[in-house]
């Protein structure tokens, strides 16, 4: 993992997980306010995707076990679109918090990805 590019993730996972809480808990249902960041974390997910890729293939590995990394990795791009899913089929309030706690959820995967390559 690139730590600024994990840096960026995390933060961008946490405002907009602690974003869509809010909306949700202000009675907002789903809408462009609360995808759009859930959005850019699947973006920023599957870039990463692509960064680990690369950097397994130029020879690097993560510190613990490179398998391990990428399973967390791949069910981390799930969550945001088992929660975006969710947000589009049940129109609540409460899907909008689905939404924040998909990507808070993604962000704590991110922590533990990144003790994973770096061996903490």
């Amino acid at each position: 993992m690139i730590d600024w590019f994990y840096s960026v993730s995390l933060t961008v996972s946490v405002i907009s997980g602690v974003w869509a809480v809010a909306l949700g808990l202000f009675k907002r249902k789903p809408s462009l306010l609360s995808l759009v960041p859930l959005a850019l974390v699947q973006l920023l997910l599957v870039i990463q995707l692509a960064i680990s890729i690369s950097l397994v293939i130029l020879g690097e590995r993560a510190k613990q076990d490179t398998v391990e990394f990428f399973a967390y990795l791949i069910v981390a791009l799930m969550v945001p679109l088992g929660a975006g899913f969710w947000a589009l089929i049940e129109r609540s309030k409460w899907s909008t918090v689905v939404i924040g706690v998909g990507a808070l959820t993604v962000a704590v995967m991110l922590v533990r990805m990144q003790q994973i390559w770096l061996g903490y």
